[in-house]
Protein backbone atom coordinates (compact mmCIF):
# COMPACT_ATOMS: atom_id res chain seq x y z
CA UNK A 1 0.00 0.00 0.00
CA UNK A 2 3.15 2.13 0.51
CA UNK A 3 4.10 1.92 -2.54
CA UNK A 4 0.67 3.17 -4.21
CA UNK A 5 0.35 6.02 -2.13
CA UNK A 6 3.67 6.78 -3.22
CA UNK A 7 2.84 6.43 -6.90
CA UNK A 8 -0.59 8.55 -6.61
CA UNK A 9 1.02 11.62 -4.56
CA UNK A 10 4.05 11.68 -7.19
CA UNK A 11 1.54 11.39 -9.90
CA UNK A 12 -0.61 14.72 -8.61
CA UNK A 13 2.62 17.00 -8.77
CA UNK A 14 4.83 15.30 -11.55
CA UNK A 15 4.64 14.25 -15.23
CA UNK A 16 2.59 10.67 -15.54
CA UNK A 17 5.22 7.70 -15.70
CA UNK A 18 5.65 6.67 -19.21
CA UNK A 19 4.97 2.70 -18.57
CA UNK A 20 1.90 2.00 -15.65
CA UNK A 21 1.41 -1.17 -14.25
CA UNK A 22 -1.91 -2.91 -13.82
CA UNK A 23 -1.66 -2.16 -9.77
CA UNK A 24 -1.45 1.23 -10.21
CA UNK A 25 -3.77 1.86 -12.94
CA UNK A 26 -5.99 -0.22 -10.69
CA UNK A 27 -5.47 1.99 -7.71
CA UNK A 28 -6.50 5.01 -9.31
CA UNK A 29 -9.76 3.51 -11.66
CA UNK A 30 -12.09 6.21 -9.79
CA UNK A 31 -9.73 9.13 -10.69
CA UNK A 32 -12.51 11.53 -12.42
CA UNK A 33 -9.17 12.80 -14.24
CA UNK A 34 -8.44 9.24 -15.58
CA UNK A 35 -8.72 8.66 -19.66
CA UNK A 36 -8.18 5.16 -20.75
CA UNK A 37 -8.05 4.45 -24.52
CA UNK A 38 -7.86 1.05 -25.51
CA UNK A 39 -5.89 1.15 -29.19
CA UNK A 40 -7.10 -0.66 -32.22
CA UNK A 41 -8.68 -0.25 -35.58
CA UNK A 42 -11.47 -2.27 -37.41
CA UNK A 43 -10.22 -5.64 -37.53
CA UNK A 44 -9.70 -5.74 -33.72
CA UNK A 45 -12.79 -3.69 -32.53
CA UNK A 46 -14.80 -6.66 -31.71
CA UNK A 47 -11.56 -7.37 -29.06
CA UNK A 48 -12.90 -4.34 -27.10
CA UNK A 49 -16.37 -4.92 -27.53
CA UNK A 50 -15.93 -8.37 -25.70
CA UNK A 51 -14.75 -7.10 -22.67
CA UNK A 52 -12.61 -3.67 -21.40
CA UNK A 53 -11.27 -2.13 -18.94
CA UNK A 54 -13.96 -0.36 -17.17
CA UNK A 55 -14.45 3.01 -18.53
CA UNK A 56 -11.86 2.45 -21.56
CA UNK A 57 -12.79 4.12 -24.60
CA UNK A 58 -12.14 2.43 -28.09
CA UNK A 59 -9.37 4.58 -29.83
CA UNK A 60 -8.69 3.81 -33.50
CA UNK A 61 -5.41 6.15 -34.33
CA UNK A 62 -5.54 5.45 -38.12
CA UNK A 63 -8.85 6.97 -37.98
CA UNK A 64 -9.02 9.54 -35.66
CA UNK A 65 -5.52 10.48 -35.09
CA UNK A 66 -4.03 10.83 -38.50
CA UNK A 67 -4.05 13.56 -41.47
CA UNK A 68 -6.95 11.93 -43.75
CA UNK A 69 -5.52 9.61 -46.34
CA UNK A 70 -5.40 11.41 -49.54
CA UNK A 71 -4.96 9.94 -53.01
CA UNK A 72 -2.81 12.84 -54.47
CA UNK A 73 0.43 11.48 -56.48
CA UNK A 74 3.20 11.70 -53.78
CA UNK A 75 1.01 11.70 -50.35
CA UNK A 76 2.10 9.96 -47.75
CA UNK A 77 0.41 7.28 -46.17
CA UNK A 78 0.31 7.79 -42.56
CA UNK A 79 0.90 12.02 -41.12
CA UNK A 80 0.16 13.34 -37.96
CA UNK A 81 -2.81 15.15 -38.58
CA UNK A 82 -3.73 19.13 -38.28
CA UNK A 83 -4.06 20.76 -34.98
CA UNK A 84 -7.95 21.65 -35.29
CA UNK A 85 -8.15 18.24 -35.79
CA UNK A 86 -6.57 16.88 -32.81
CA UNK A 87 -8.34 19.51 -30.29
CA UNK A 88 -11.72 18.28 -31.39
CA UNK A 89 -11.45 15.04 -31.09
CA UNK A 90 -9.10 14.70 -27.53
CA UNK A 91 -11.85 16.53 -26.36
CA UNK A 92 -14.75 14.01 -27.90
CA UNK A 93 -12.77 11.55 -26.00
CA UNK A 94 -13.07 13.54 -22.47
CA UNK A 95 -9.34 14.59 -22.72
CA UNK A 96 -8.06 18.10 -20.76
CA UNK A 97 -5.02 19.38 -20.10
CA UNK A 98 -5.48 18.02 -16.82
CA UNK A 99 -6.06 14.66 -17.73
CA UNK A 100 -4.47 11.68 -16.93
CA UNK A 101 -4.38 9.61 -20.06
CA UNK A 102 -3.59 5.59 -20.30
CA UNK A 103 -3.03 4.13 -23.81
CA UNK A 104 -3.82 -0.10 -23.75
CA UNK A 105 -2.25 -2.13 -25.84
CA UNK A 106 -4.77 -5.08 -27.11
CA UNK A 107 -4.12 -8.27 -29.64
CA UNK A 108 -0.43 -7.10 -29.81
CA UNK A 109 -1.22 -3.30 -31.37
CA UNK A 110 1.96 -2.35 -29.33
CA UNK A 111 3.24 0.07 -32.79
CA UNK A 112 -0.75 1.63 -33.16
CA UNK A 113 -0.32 2.43 -29.26
CA UNK A 114 3.16 4.06 -29.56
CA UNK A 115 1.87 5.72 -32.44
CA UNK A 116 -1.19 6.98 -30.51
CA UNK A 117 1.21 8.39 -27.57
CA UNK A 118 3.66 10.20 -30.13
CA UNK A 119 0.38 12.30 -31.36
CA UNK A 120 -0.36 12.95 -28.14
CA UNK A 121 2.93 13.97 -27.15
CA UNK A 122 2.92 16.09 -30.36
CA UNK A 123 -0.10 17.41 -29.17
CA UNK A 124 1.75 18.87 -26.26
CA UNK A 125 0.03 15.92 -23.88
CA UNK A 126 3.61 13.66 -23.19
CA UNK A 127 3.53 14.27 -19.53
CA UNK A 128 0.19 13.80 -19.53
CA UNK A 129 0.33 10.08 -21.13
CA UNK A 130 1.06 6.53 -20.21
CA UNK A 131 1.03 3.32 -21.54
CA UNK A 132 -0.89 -0.08 -19.70
CA UNK A 133 2.75 -2.09 -19.50
CA UNK A 134 1.02 -5.49 -20.55
CA UNK A 135 -2.16 -3.96 -21.62
CA UNK A 136 -5.51 -5.81 -21.28
CA UNK A 137 -3.98 -9.04 -21.49
CA UNK A 138 -1.92 -8.26 -18.19
CA UNK A 139 -5.02 -7.00 -17.17
CA UNK A 140 -7.14 -9.83 -17.76
CA UNK A 141 -4.29 -11.84 -16.25
CA UNK A 142 -4.05 -10.33 -13.24
CA UNK A 143 -7.59 -10.85 -12.34
CA UNK A 144 -9.37 -7.45 -12.31
CA UNK A 145 -12.58 -6.64 -14.08
CA UNK A 146 -13.33 -6.10 -17.45
CA UNK A 147 -17.00 -4.89 -19.21
CA UNK A 148 -18.43 -4.69 -22.67
CA UNK A 149 -20.18 -1.34 -21.42
CA UNK A 150 -18.90 1.85 -23.29
CA UNK A 151 -18.90 4.52 -21.11
CA UNK A 152 -20.89 7.49 -20.86
CA UNK A 153 -18.52 10.25 -21.97
CA UNK A 154 -18.26 14.42 -21.02
CA UNK A 155 -16.43 15.96 -23.61
CA UNK A 156 -12.92 17.71 -22.15
CA UNK A 157 -11.44 21.09 -22.81
CA UNK A 158 -8.17 20.90 -24.01
CA UNK A 159 -5.42 23.84 -25.33
CA UNK A 160 -3.31 22.24 -27.99
CA UNK A 161 0.58 23.48 -28.05
CA UNK A 162 1.99 21.79 -30.41
CA UNK A 163 5.39 20.37 -30.18
CA UNK A 164 6.95 19.96 -33.62
CA UNK A 165 10.38 18.52 -32.26
CA UNK A 166 8.68 15.18 -31.97
CA UNK A 167 8.95 14.97 -35.71
CA UNK A 168 11.66 15.72 -38.13
CA UNK A 169 11.78 15.75 -41.89
CA UNK A 170 13.83 14.64 -44.44
CA UNK A 171 15.79 18.02 -45.06
CA UNK A 172 16.66 17.41 -41.01
CA UNK A 173 17.93 13.85 -41.82
CA UNK A 174 19.83 14.78 -44.54
CA UNK A 175 22.25 17.92 -42.68
CA UNK A 176 22.71 15.44 -39.70
CA UNK A 177 23.62 11.83 -41.40
CA UNK A 178 27.42 12.46 -40.46
CA UNK A 179 26.60 13.92 -37.04
CA UNK A 180 28.00 11.66 -35.01
CA UNK A 181 25.30 12.83 -32.06
CA UNK A 182 22.55 12.11 -33.75
CA UNK A 183 22.03 8.32 -33.89
CA UNK A 184 19.57 7.29 -36.53
CA UNK A 185 18.04 4.25 -35.67
CA UNK A 186 16.11 2.50 -38.63
CA UNK A 187 12.93 0.30 -37.06
CA UNK A 188 12.55 -2.02 -39.49
CA UNK A 189 12.47 -5.85 -39.60
CA UNK A 190 16.09 -7.01 -40.63
CA UNK A 191 14.90 -7.95 -44.40
CA UNK A 192 14.44 -4.60 -45.00
CA UNK A 193 17.24 -2.99 -43.04
CA UNK A 194 19.33 -5.23 -45.32
CA UNK A 195 17.43 -4.23 -48.72
CA UNK A 196 16.62 -7.89 -49.24
CA UNK A 197 12.84 -6.46 -49.37
CA UNK A 198 11.04 -3.47 -50.19
CA UNK A 199 7.77 -1.81 -50.05
CA UNK A 200 8.41 1.69 -51.12
CA UNK A 201 10.54 1.48 -54.68
CA UNK A 202 13.80 1.42 -53.73
CA UNK A 203 15.85 -1.38 -51.65
CA UNK A 204 18.47 -0.20 -48.70
CA UNK A 205 18.53 2.09 -45.83
CA UNK A 206 19.07 5.61 -44.69
CA UNK A 207 23.20 5.90 -44.44
CA UNK A 208 24.89 5.54 -40.93
CA UNK A 209 21.25 4.20 -39.56
CA UNK A 210 21.22 1.05 -37.79
CA UNK A 211 18.68 -1.26 -36.85
CA UNK A 212 16.55 -1.63 -33.88
CA UNK A 213 13.59 -4.23 -34.95
CA UNK A 214 10.58 -2.31 -33.86
CA UNK A 215 9.09 -6.06 -32.05
CA UNK A 216 12.60 -6.29 -30.18
CA UNK A 217 11.57 -3.47 -27.69
CA UNK A 218 8.99 -5.99 -26.22
CA UNK A 219 9.54 -8.85 -24.54
CA UNK A 220 7.50 -12.39 -24.39
CA UNK A 221 5.04 -11.42 -22.43
CA UNK A 222 3.69 -8.63 -24.28
CA UNK A 223 5.42 -5.83 -21.66
CA UNK A 224 8.63 -3.97 -22.93
CA UNK A 225 12.06 -5.23 -22.15
CA UNK A 226 14.00 -4.23 -18.48
CA UNK A 227 15.58 -0.56 -19.26
CA UNK A 228 18.84 -2.42 -18.84
CA UNK A 229 18.44 -4.11 -21.93
CA UNK A 230 17.33 -1.77 -23.81
CA UNK A 231 19.92 0.20 -22.83
CA UNK A 232 22.13 -2.09 -24.05
CA UNK A 233 20.30 -2.50 -27.33
CA UNK A 234 20.40 1.64 -27.99
CA UNK A 235 24.39 1.88 -27.15
CA UNK A 236 25.30 -1.32 -29.45
CA UNK A 237 22.73 0.81 -32.05
CA UNK A 238 25.63 3.24 -31.82
CA UNK A 239 22.96 5.63 -29.07
CA UNK A 240 25.23 7.24 -26.34
CA UNK A 241 23.91 8.77 -23.70
CA UNK A 242 23.49 12.75 -24.42
CA UNK A 243 22.57 11.66 -27.85
CA UNK A 244 19.27 12.53 -30.15
CA UNK A 245 17.94 9.65 -31.35
CA UNK A 246 16.26 9.66 -34.84
CA UNK A 247 13.40 6.61 -35.63
CA UNK A 248 12.39 5.95 -39.19
CA UNK A 249 10.54 2.70 -40.26
CA UNK A 250 8.29 2.41 -43.50
CA UNK A 251 5.30 4.83 -42.89
CA UNK A 252 6.04 5.99 -39.35
CA UNK A 253 4.36 3.40 -37.23
CA UNK A 254 6.27 0.60 -36.31
CA UNK A 255 9.47 3.96 -34.99
CA UNK A 256 7.07 4.80 -32.90
CA UNK A 257 7.17 2.15 -30.76
CA UNK A 258 11.25 2.68 -30.83
CA UNK A 259 10.93 5.91 -30.04
CA UNK A 260 8.81 5.41 -27.27
CA UNK A 261 11.56 3.20 -25.95
CA UNK A 262 14.54 5.72 -26.51
CA UNK A 263 12.08 8.15 -24.23
CA UNK A 264 11.65 5.59 -21.82
CA UNK A 265 15.96 6.02 -21.02
CA UNK A 266 15.61 9.56 -21.55
CA UNK A 267 16.75 10.11 -24.96
CA UNK A 268 15.90 12.96 -27.02
CA UNK A 269 13.97 11.14 -29.63
CA UNK A 270 12.62 11.90 -32.36
CA UNK A 271 10.26 10.48 -34.94
CA UNK A 272 11.05 11.08 -39.16
CA UNK A 273 7.39 10.96 -39.64
CA UNK A 274 7.79 10.54 -43.89
CA UNK A 275 9.86 7.38 -43.06
CA UNK A 276 11.28 5.77 -45.57
CA UNK A 277 8.34 5.98 -47.86
CA UNK A 278 9.48 9.53 -49.02
CA UNK A 279 12.96 8.96 -48.55
CA UNK A 280 13.11 6.54 -51.34
CA UNK A 281 10.91 8.43 -53.63
CA UNK A 282 12.75 11.39 -53.18
CA UNK A 283 15.65 9.86 -55.63
CA UNK A 284 18.18 12.86 -54.35
CA UNK A 285 18.41 11.12 -50.95
CA UNK A 286 20.88 8.84 -50.93
CA UNK A 287 20.07 4.73 -49.89
CA UNK A 288 22.60 2.39 -49.18
CA UNK A 289 22.43 -1.60 -48.79
CA UNK A 290 20.44 -2.35 -51.63
CA UNK A 291 20.23 -5.92 -52.49
CA UNK A 292 22.61 -7.22 -49.47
Amino acid sequence: MLVVSLFLSLLQSSPAPRLVSVDQLAARISDPRLVILQVGDNASRPVYDAGHIPGSQFLNPFAELAAPRSDAPGALYLELPPVARLDSVLEAKGISNDSWIVLVVASEYFSPTARAALTLAYAGLEANVSVLDGGLEAWKAAGKPVTTEAPVVRPGNVTIKAEPTVVVGADYLKANLENRRVAIIDSRTANFFEGAETRQGRNGRIPGAANIPFTSVIADGGTFKDLATLRSMFQAAGAEPGDRVITYCHIGQQASLVWFAARLLGYDAALYDGSFQEWARRTELPVVGAGR
